[in-house]
């Protein structure tokens, strides 16, 4: 587990970046945190590092946005709006793909999720700052925990 802070949106995407250039296809992201927390501003972070150059934003009313660049694939889900029950969504599809997948909400959904992923769980201290505590299921997401 690590801890880290940020004062400003910008610094939550450079957190986010940070990430980013530690994941590999095939790798899980789930981030869970109050709405308006930063999930979506961690993951505009993340697909910098990955080269995507089309605009993040979230993808609450279409659960699933694509981002499909030449060398790398990141799929951005918001399940919010979904449960273990209603779920007529193809989720296993985009976890342990080809590429990474960011799963905001996703305990709305325990059932789903794979065994091994990194969660990020962000915790809104004032306006601009924000407390991101990262806990790693399984060997491959300590690697990147322990290099944050």
């Amino acid at each position: 587990m690590k801890i880290k802070k940020t004062n400003s949106a910008e610094e939550t995407i450079h957190l986010g970046h940070q990430v980013g250039l530690l994941l590999k296809p095939e790798m899980t992201i789930l981030l869970a945190g109050d709405l308006a927390a930063g999930k979506t501003t961690l993951t505009k972070g993340i697909g910098l590092a990955l080269g995507i150059k089309a605009v993040i934003n979230s993808p609450s009313f279409t659960i699933l946005k694509r981002y499909l660049e030449d060398e790398v694939k990141l799929y951005h889900l918001d399940l919010y709006r979904l449960d273990d029950e209603g779920m007529d969504f193809d989720l296993e599809d985009y976890i342990n793909s080809d590429g990474i997948t960011v799963i905001e909400w996703p305990f709305n959904v325990k059932s789903l999720l794979p065994k091994e992923y990194l969660l990020i769980e962000i915790e809104i201290i004032s306006e601009n700052k924000r407390n991101f505590t990262f806990k790693a299921k399984g060997r491959k997401y300590q690697e990147v925990v322990d290099y944050l």
